[in-house]
């Protein structure tokens, strides 16, 4: 390759460098990286015979314990009939079980089985695959620099409530 050539690239680069960042070249990464992780970790998840989504339920119940379908929803931020569905193919796979609270009886609670307990080292590991497919080539220092960056975006984000409780849409603007 001639030297115009070089030149030429090297001046394209710097221009891409500088060039402003635009209104949805933030949010249209994040989004796009997040999709690519989900992507990964389920494809690496259905190796083991799980689904998206199916990982998040098994290690809160592996964290709090029993817990209602309510409660699960909650926690991992999904609608109860959604949940609901979740639950329901976790338990025809043997690795959850519902059974009656023992406080309230028109309770059920849902609790990982053997099966389930046994598989959550398979799910760790199948995350800690994807973490690292999605981490190449960063420095352990650019690591822990995304990951304060991210969470600080996620606070900004979770604080955007108005007085009234309503969530800002783009016809308050």
């Amino acid at each position: 390759m001639g030297k115009k050539k070089k030149e030429e690239k090297k001046e394209k680069a710097r221009k891409k460098e500088h060039a402003a960042i635009g209104p949805a070249d933030v949010s249209g990464a994040v989004v796009q990286a997040a999709r690519s992780v989900r992507t990964v970790l389920s494809r690496n998840l259905l190796s083991i015979g799980l689904y998206a989504g199916q990982d998040g339920v098994m290690l809160a119940l592996a964290e709090a314990g029993g817990m209602t379908a309510g409660a699960l929803a909650a926690r991992l931020g999904v609608k109860a009939p959604t949940m609901t569905r979740t639950i329901g193919r976790l338990e025809a796979q043997g690795f959850v079980e519902r059974r009656p609270d023992t406080t309230d009886g028109r309770l059920t609670v849902v609790d990982l089985t053997r099966a389930g307990r046994d598989s959550l080292e398979k799910i760790g590991k199948a995350c800690e695959l994807s973490e690292r497919q999605a981490l190449e080539g960063l420095s352990d220092k650019e690591v822990r620099t995304l990951l304060k960056l991210l969470r600080t975006v996620d606070g900004n984000l979770r604080g955007v409530v108005l007085q009234d409780g309503d969530k800002a849409v783009a016809e308050d603007f």
